[in-house]
């Protein structure tokens, strides 16, 4: 009889495996998904039934965890899953998870149009490294990790152009049982967010009296060979908003609100999925896209248009 190993066993394999193909910050997110969620429940195990499965996603969420993020759990363990199956280490098995209806959809959190021009009028008068990059993100749609990494080089006057190819992002890491943290610079989430993006007329005036004096190879943020990193810089942006007397918004919500003001602004889905980076236009329009019923309403009275 073919004796099997355990989950954990199989997850230090596995991951000694996947470190050849994948990023480290990637590599991170496995670690602490492992020793947070799957050991736990799972490490002692020979083998992965549906029931076991099943129970331990109930429990999840019951425990406060969203669907999306319980689905990504289960990803992980699926490749662990197949990894063992394939090398002998676990039995090959299968299974299919139910998930309870979500009634209520998540509502994205973002500036009101108010609050917007209160920001960017603020930042425009008070035009600072670290307050240029909030006005970036609300420009651009740029993710704090980008522009943490961002270097004047990277900013084309001439073109009127931002070139993202870096994101900075603090990463953990779980060695000998000893779990730490490291800053690391790299290349950006995925192949999609190696991008340009246009600058409009008001943030090429604030940036241009930087540009012109300051040292190509300086990060944005800090006008230093050093860069600021996203924990730090977050920081700074709570205050601002603070200060300013603007309600409460994490720093992703700047991205969500330039996505949305563009959707608004009635800018084409496929234009604003390639600015955003998103990897197919579907995650764009499941986003931001979510006609009111005076728009349903013209949808429907211009198809009878065209039928007259």
């Amino acid at each position: 009889m073919k004796r099997f190993k355990t989950v954990k066993d199989v997850a230090v394999l596995w991951k000694k495996d996947r470190q050849q193909y994948v990023k480290q910050s990637s590599l991170s997110t496995y670690a602490v998904v492992i020793e947070n969620h799957i050991l736990p429940a799972f490490g002692r195990k020979k083998e992965l039934r549906e029931t076991d499965i099943q129970r331990f996603v109930l429990q999840k969420l019951q425990g406060g965890l969203n669907q999306k993020t319980v689905k990504g759990i289960l990803i992980i363990l699926k490749m662990i899953q197949k990894f063992g199956a394939k090398h002998g280490y676990l039995p090959q098995t299968e299974w299919s998870i139910k998930y309870p209806t979500e009634h209520r959809k998540h509502k994205l959190e973002i500036l009101s149009v108010e609050n917007q021009r209160k920001l960017m009028q603020h930042i425009a008068e008070n035009t600072t490294f670290r307050n240029l990059g909030i006005y970036l993100s609300l420009s651009t749609g740029m993710r704090i990790g980008e522009i943490c990494a961002l270097k004047w080089s990277d900013i084309n006057l001439s073109t009127g152009t931002i070139s993202v190819n870096r994101t900075i992002e603090r990463i953990y890491i779980i060695e000998s049982g000893k779990p730490h943290t490291k800053i690391v610079m790299g290349t950006p989430k995925t192949k999609n967010s190696i991008r340009e993006i246009p600058m409009n007329s008001e943030l090429l005036e604030l940036i241009r009296p930087f540009k012109s004096v300051e040292n190509d190879n300086y990060f944005v943020l800090t006008n230093e060979a050093r860069p600021t990193e996203p924990r730090i810089y977050r920081n700074y942006y709570k205050q601002l908003l603070k200060d300013l007397d603007i309600p409460k918004l994490k720093f992703h919500g700047l991205r969500h609100t330039f996505a949305t003001r563009c959707i608004e602004s009635q800018c084409d889905y496929k234009t604003v999925s390639v600015l955003l980076a998103h990897a197919n236009i579907s995650t764009t329009l499941n986003l931001y896209v979510h006609p009111n019923m005076d728009q349903k309403r013209k949808c429907i009275d211009k198809m009878f248009e065209h039928l007259k």
